[in-house]
């Protein structure tokens, strides 16, 4: 992907564009890519960097949603699933299964957890990972030894699948752009365009430059997830609010507290959400919360009394209690939950979707969840297809393949210099070769870009991603042209940034 190109045919192309999408993150990417792949013109803009809100910060988890089949929400569940094996099928380069245990410390648990994920195994039916099954206490401990033993029955063993949010977002772009789309992060929507009362375009602003030019579209879909409704006050002022923004806080702990290959289901915490411990690169992933946010910034943080909560509770059910001094990273991210009719907590709110097209023709897809970005995607498309005029195409998706990201380019960078093949960091899985990848090849424009999303950096160890972030600073300004001023004030935004993701 190259951001100049992008620019130039954003800024040059004098058609209308068949469909403009709003939004970066995983449903506007899909969405994007969809139109695109039935031969649309298409184009997206993001107002930050791809994935850089939601989209990057989920629990790394393709699932059909236990807590969701516990409230009933069969269809979900089953839709859920049904995209689980089609993102495996499609992304295996990204996507991979996942053994989950739920542990029992009552008699009853493993029969009762044990019928209902039988069930989850029968709505999967053909594109199922492997059976559930019962597991003795010895069993339990081998496919998970730091439980907490005390009181342990046994445990039910049930299978998910596991992901890199932000390098599928990124597979998502680079997909699109090989089916003839366009894409531009840092170009920040202004305005609305309208023609005789319709919707016809949007007035953008490229960030860096602050350079405004106009995006003519014959239909505009708004998937800006958390922040749907500012993009549908810029059609209709007054409108009622749609989306109840959700945080969900993370933590990232050494492998140590649950080494093995295994990850831990909790069913059911004290505000109702599935807990989760999971292995990720070489660490433990725990999360996640469900607190209400009147506010939805761009970089949320996670609350002190998050960090307590999931301390707290992962300490009940791991043999070591892990304290502050143990994260190696905090972070937060904020769900799009749909209002609909339900009231009170935002974790009795649906992660169903919802697709709504105002009087003047804008089309918003909003709600949902990563797992079901493609179908969310699929059902934009056809809406705007009908709003915007378009000849009917069939959806493309189900069986299309997602671009490998980059991981080919490696090699070609480290023979143009052997240098670039020395690791980012001792503590990082990482290369410095990955890094020159992320800004010639993949639209990474920050050091943030480089360390958050490109790689993990940021999310897996936020000391180690501070004492790279010089030199990070360095091969992304050499790439882009910036001057030592400029890698300065990289670096100083970014450990303020670092810093924030550890306790205080």
């Amino acid at each position: 992907m190259n951001r100049t190109d992008a620019l130039q045919q954003l800024q040059g192309f004098r058609e209308p564009w068949d469909i403009l999408v709003i939004g970066g993150g995983a449903t506007g990417l899909g969405t994007a890519l969809d139109a695109a792949a039935r031969g649309y013109r298409t184009a997206l803009v993001e107002q930050g960097d791809f994935a850089q809100a939601t989209s990057s910060r989920s629990t790394k988890l393709i699932h059909g949603g236990v807590r969701y089949l516990r409230q009933g929400n069969i269809p979900l569940v089953r839709d859920s699933l049904r995209e689980r094996g089609r993102l495996l099928r499609n992304a295996p380069q990204l996507v991979h299964k996942l053994a989950f245990v739920v542990p029992a410390y009552a008699w009853s648990d493993r029969p009762f957890y044990g019928v209902g994920l039988k069930l989850y195994d029968l709505l999967a039916g053909q594109l199922g990972l492997g059976a559930t099954r019962l597991l003795s206490r010895a069993e339990t401990l081998a496919h998970a030894p730091t439980l907490e033993p005390a009181g342990l029955r046994g445990g039910v063993l049930y299978w998910d699948a596991q992901f890199d949010d932000a390098r599928l977002a990124l597979a998502l772009a680079q997909t699109l752009v090989a089916r003839g789309g366009v894409a531009a992060n840092y170009v920040r929507v202004e305005s609305l365009l309208k023609a005789n009362g319709r919707v016809c375009g949007a007035r953008a602003r490229e960030v860096e430059t602050g350079a405004e030019f106009e995006l003519r579209a014959r239909v505009v879909v708004n998937a800006t997830g958390v922040f749907t409704d500012a993009v549908r006050r810029m059609d209709e002022a007054g409108t009622r609010g749609l989306i109840a923004a959700s945080q969900g806080a993370h933590i990232v702990l050494p492998k140590c507290f649950l080494p093995g290959d295994s990850a831990v289901m909790v069913p059911k915490t004290d505000d109702g959400r599935v807990l989760f411990a999971i292995p990720w690169r070489a660490r433990v992933l725990v999360g996640t919360t469900d607190t209400p946010m009147a506010e939805t910034p761009l970089e949320p943080r996670p609350l002190a009394a998050e960090i307590e909560f999931l301390l707290a509770h992962a300490g009940k059910y791991l043999a070591r209690k892990p304290q502050a001094g143990d994260i190696l990273s905090a972070w937060a991210g904020l769900r799009p939950l749909v209002r609909g009719g339900a009231t009170g907590a935002t974790s009795k709110l649906s992660r169903d979707h919802a697709l709504v097209v105002s009087p003047a023709g804008l089309v918003t897809i909003t709600g949902g969840k990563w797992t079901t970005y493609r179908h969310m995607a699929e059902d934009a498309v056809d809406r705007a297809a009908q709003v915007g005029g378009l000849p009917g195409r069939p959806c493309l998706t189900q069986s299309l393949p997602l671009g490998n990201p980059g991981e080919s380019l490696l090699a070609s960078l480290e023979q143009e210099d052997a240098a670039w093949k020395a690791p980012l960091h001792p503590h990082l899985p990482y290369r410095l070769s990955e890094v020159v990848r992320a800004a010639r090849h993949e639209m990474a424009r920050t050091v943030e870009d480089v360390l958050s999303r490109r790689t993990r950096a940021l999310l897996l160890d936020a000391r180690a991603s501070v004492e790279v972030a010089p030199r990070v600073a360095s091969l992304v300004a050499q790439e882009l042209g910036r001057d030592a001023q400029w890698e300065a004030r990289q670096v100083a935004q970014f450990r303020a940034l670092a810093f924030s993701y550890l306790p205080s």
